[in-house]
């Protein structure tokens, strides 16, 4: 096959999760329901936390804005996805493949970061109590999160000037629902093995450092846990932390496990099939793990409810 430069590839064709004409019907519900419950979960836990002036602190703004990283992760997706099976088409124009590599890792790396930043906070409630209001101030609150999105455009922009320079054959079949890079990179003619390197030194930079932090954070809180003498205090102060820590498991354990299938599954329409876990379920659970855990949301949602009502 005569190899074109990627320059001059107009579109590629996205295969999504399976190709049989029965499924898709069932696909798309599956997938519309999972977006419309992800979005409607997620902008109540914004509306929420921004009417109620009891959650105007540094954990629930923390959590307004990984509320909308989840949505902008979800949104970059699945309607691509959802119009393609409605209409029949598979394809994808270069330029729209980029654009949703761009925000898919935008949004990736933000919610990762954020769950940094909300490991951080809980640190320093627990860990610092005292000193919780005048170190976690909103001058810092609003830097942190400021930081975040600048890193993550960092990481998206440095995915897709490794992915520019690829050179393609004439099959661009992406075994996938959205444009992910890995599978780019099978697709390539050209040599890929320095881009596959770099892709995973910044996935040890951008993915292992952030997680590094919540673990030597939440190691910090297990400590200081353990020293509270009353099974009353070590409750309470574990109960703050319970929610967080429940969506820090999903959203690297879907990851990790998913990386896993991909490692050891040669399929990558099965790659593709696991990769719904990270990219549609998690940010949609987190609305209701938040909820279900939460009292204060709870409250607050109550509240929104009522009024509206």
């Amino acid at each position: 096959m005569e190899p074109q430069n990627l320059t001059d590839v107009s579109e590629f064709l996205l295969l999504g999760l399976s190709e049989d004409p029965e499924l898709q019907p069932l696909l798309f519900g599956l997938f519309l329901s999972m977006y419309l419950i992800t979005v409607t979960g997620n902008l109540l836990i914004i509306l929420a936390v921004t009417s109620d002036s009891h959650l105007h602190t540094p954990m629930y703004f923390f959590l307004s804005n990984l509320s909308l990283a989840d949505i902008g992760f979800v949104s970059t997706t699945v309607p691509k996805a959802l119009v393609n099976i409605q209409t029949g088409s598979k394809s994808i124009t270069y330029g729209g493949c980029l654009i949703q590599m761009t925000f898919f890792y935008l949004f990736g790396c933000l919610d990762d970061l954020l769950l940094t930043v909300m490991a951080y906070d809980r640190f320093v409630a627990i860990c610092h109590p005292l000193h919780y209001t005048v170190i976690m101030n909103p001058r810092l609150c609003g830097l942190l999160v400021l930081v975040s999105f600048f890193f993550s455009l960092l990481d998206s922009q440095l995915h897709i000037s490794m992915v520019s320079q690829l050179t393609f054959c004439t099959d661009v079949e992406i075994p996938h629902f959205f444009c992910d890079p890995p599978q780019l990179f099978s697709l390539a003619c050209s040599d890929t093995s320095i881009s596959i390197i770099l892709v995973y030194c910044i996935g040890v930079i951008f993915g292992g450092v952030p997680f590094s932090g919540i673990l030597f954070s939440y190691s910090q809180i297990v400590s200081s846990i353990l020293k509270v003498s009353s099974s009353g205090g070590k409750y309470k102060a574990f109960s703050t932390c319970a929610s967080h820590l429940s969506v820090v498991c999903l959203f690297y354990g879907t990851g990790f496990a998913v990386y896993l299938s991909s490692a050891v599954s040669s399929s990558p329409r099965k790659c593709a099939v696991s990769s719904v876990m990270y990219t549609v379920v998690t940010p949609m659970l987190n609305p209701f793990i938040y909820s279900l855990r939460n009292r204060d949301i709870k409250r607050a949602l109550l509240r929104l409810l009522n009024k509206t009502a």
